[in-house]
């Protein structure tokens, strides 16, 4: 039974049933308007403008493997692995390149993609921080890309979970719902080529480092490599250079085409200023001196640092923090940027005890070598 108050109610409009909003049409002007927007909203179009195109063809980067100059070894395995994808018509192995940084990794794996015929993304494993960003990359590749991931050691533990499977079967396996409604779902990929670089190849984990079908290092170059690698990047330049200024550039590049092309630069720029012309033998050595990078290619930080240990410590053995202690360094920026290379052309010697210069540190820097050396034990 229904109560029916005895209060009057209060009038109510009569509600009109709702209808749908309906915009005006757009007259001449905004018509005009939208379709300069559209013309505008052209201009953000990632389409490279003429200027860009010229400058990706002055690149001082080689496009193929008859420009690329040194690591011969590495180039061999690569064009026989490159021609043997090609005939099978198949997608080239999974390649991991590791050794200190300058040396090409980075342009190795553009090259590949440019041989192969195929595009070429390029990111760093500190860039895919969530599982999502990776994720992406993998479902937008073409059949036959080369995605290249820098420092790939650097990889957080879920996204190496994710690269797995993609690697090996060419799936993702992606985990929908929670709880107990969670079901996991395969999504295929098309067929693609992980090219991973890394300075460090031991930080890797066993499981990504195995579903690696090519691993290969990259060695440090010879003088008359970096001197070619100079004369070939001071003629994309434009810039007129002697053979001799480009031999004197290489002996100071610490056999790294990075630094060689870095030096080479700052090089131009004293010359252009001081109107001498062609970079010959003493130009190069005059503004190589103006930039404290002596024949060996050491500079200041690295002649300070013999130079304590030497004069300081008698040329040790002297601890680690001793030495950040006393050139003001931190001791990470010495261990991973400064020792490798004097080690590598013998001038350090790193022991349980310290670290202890050499005689040809000693020769070097102008101080007369010990006559008896102390025991290293």
């Amino acid at each position: 039974m229904a109560i029916i108050s005895s209060k009057k109610q209060p009038s109510e409009p009569d509600r009109q049933p709702k209808q749908r909003r309906e915009f005006p049409k757009a007259d001449d002007n905004l018509r005009t308007e939208l379709i300069n927007s559209e013309e505008d909203s052209k201009l953000l179009q990632p389409e490279a403008a003429v200027d860009e195109q010229s400058k990706q063809e002055d690149s001082i980067r080689p496009q193929r493997f008859a420009d690329y100059i040194g690591q011969k070894d590495l180039k061999d395995v690569l064009e026989i692995a490159i021609q043997a994808a090609k005939s099978r018509k198949e997608v080239l192995d999974h390649l991991l390149l590791y050794g200190p940084p300058g040396l090409g990794k980075t342009t190795m794996a553009m090259i590949l993609a440019s041989e192969m015929g195929v595009g070429c993304k390029i990111t760093s494993a500190p860039a895919l921080e969530r599982p999502r960003d990776i994720v992406g990359i993998l479902v937008n590749l073409k059949p036959g890309d080369v995605l290249f991931i820098d420092e790939i050691h650097r990889l957080s533990r879920m996204t190496e979970e994710i690269l797995y499977p993609a690697m090996e079967d060419y799936r993702l396996d992606i985990t929908v719902g929670k709880g107990p409604s969670a079901r996991i779902r395969s999504i295929p990929l098309s067929p693609f080529t992980l090219v991973g670089a890394t300075t460090r190849a031991g930080a890797l984990s066993s499981p990504l480092r195995d579903r690696f079908g090519l691993v290969q290092k990259l060695r440090f170059y010879e003088v008359d490599e970096l001197n070619k690698i100079i004369l070939r990047t001071a003629e994309v330049l434009k810039t007129p250079i002697a053979d001799d200024g480009a031999t004197e550039i290489a002996r100071r590049s610490r056999g790294t085409p990075r630094i060689a092309n870095r030096l080479l630069k700052r090089v131009r720029d004293y010359a252009e200023v001081k109107n001498s012309g062609e970079i010959g033998e003493r130009i190069a050595s005059e503004a190589l001196h103006l930039f404290q990078v002596d024949p060996c290619g050491l500079d200041w930080t690295d002649r300070r640092m013999l130079t304590v240990i030497i004069e300081n410590f008698n040329g040790g053995p002297v601890g680690l923090e001793t030495i950040a202690a006393a050139t003001g360094e931190d001791t990470q920026t010495i261990e991973e940027v400064y020792e490798p290379y004097l080690m590598q052309i013998g001038y350090l010697s790193r022991t349980p005890r310290g670290r202890v210069a050499t005689s040809a540190a000693y020769k070097h820097m102008g101080f007369k070598p010990p006559s008896e050396q102390l025991s290293l034990l």
